[in-house]
């Protein structure tokens, strides 16, 4: 990320990018700003967009021959084609020989860094990866864009705003933008703030209720559960997050008491670096045979809703009643 910064600061461009990684909300901020860097804003003549599956390579290859027309570059970006899994490696024979004038910028959920084309790019080109942020890079945002806006804020309430909102940062924005706009009239922001405005990802919602059920706080965690009903979730998905959470903390209290670091069981596990932490936390209340009995009791109860022995609302009700009792 550091090579790409310097780039755009410079502007001593690479003739080609590729931009790869989990964190969309960087892959499009940086894929936008390379656009308006190489070419003059509003040049529709020198630009073209590719996205998805099925890119016909002949016609990039003949769109790619083609002069700029009064310009200084033809740009063509690629959205998620696929070309580095597969169908990529005409496209790397060609190259290697692409006119000066014509960039390109790729943009990529996954890539093999086997592929032909991975190897052409790299050699010619730059290649960026941009990967969930961790914990301290997101407060460090945070705190940033909070600055901008000439205000002021503890780090213990950017904490309290990550847990609520989640670590996408597509929607840490929208909700900093909320945040600013009910704020408006004050230089400090609170955690009455966040809670007064911000909106619970409902993947928080159901770490708070596991945390409740955990911590054998009952109401508490019946009251989150028809919070959720309110919001028009269904108890049936409940349920399935519910069980999916016990699941990956039985993964996480499994890998880390093999002595994995955080880092190492966020590749492992898919979680986000920030989620880990919480989920080591979490996992520290139950033993491993309990989160299994847990899952084993969560298939055993939605057979039963299956075949009409319970009805869905109830199902969930005993199952947090269940595992929250003292």
């Amino acid at each position: 990320m550091k090579s790409l910064n310097e780039d755009l600061k410079t502007g001593q461009f690479k003739q080609i990018y590729l931009l790869y990684g989990e964190e969309a909300y960087l892959k499009k901020q940086y894929r936008d700003r390379l656009t308006k860097a190489l070419l003059p804003e509003g040049d529709t003549m020198n630009f073209a967009h590719f996205e998805g599956k099925g890119v016909d390579v002949k016609s990039v290859i003949d769109l790619s021959e083609t002069l700029p027309f009064f310009a200084e570059r033809r740009l063509i970006v690629f959205d998620n084609t696929g070309f580095f899994k597969s169908a990529g490696a005409d496209l790397a024979d060609y190259i290697k020989e692409m006119p000066d004038t014509t960039y390109y910028i790729f943009v990529e959920d996954e890539i093999d860094k086997r592929s032909k084309l991975f190897k052409a790019v790299k050699s010619k080109g730059r290649v960026v990866e941009l990967p969930f942020q961790d914990e301290s890079t997101l407060k460090r945002w945070v705190a940033g864009k909070i600055r901008n806006e000439n205000k002021q804020v503890t780090e213990q309430t950017i904490l309290y705003f990550l847990n609520k909102v989640g670590t996408d940062m597509e929607n840490i924005t929208k909700e900093l933008e909320k945040l600013f706009s009910y704020t408006m009239e004050k230089t400090d922001i609170a955690k009455e703030d966040v809670d007064a405005i911000c909106v619970t990802q409902i993947a928080n919602h159901i770490f708070d209720m596991v945390n409740a059920v955990a911590e054998k706080q009952q109401k508490k965690a019946l009251d989150l559960y028809y919070e959720l009903l309110a919001l028009k979730e269904p108890p049936m998905r409940i349920l399935f997050l519910m069980t999916r959470q016990y699941r990956m903390l039985f993964q996480v209290k499994h890998l880390a008491n093999k002595g994995y670091s955080k880092k190492e069981i966020a590749a492992k596990t898919g979680l986000h670096p920030f989620a880990v932490g919480k989920y080591m936390e979490q996992a520290k209340y139950f033993k491993t045979s309990e989160l299994r009995m847990v899952m084993e009791y969560s298939a055993d109860i939605e057979q039963r809703v299956k075949t009409g022995l319970l009805t869905d609302n109830l199902a969930v009700e005993l199952f947090i009643i269940k595992y929250s009792s003292k």
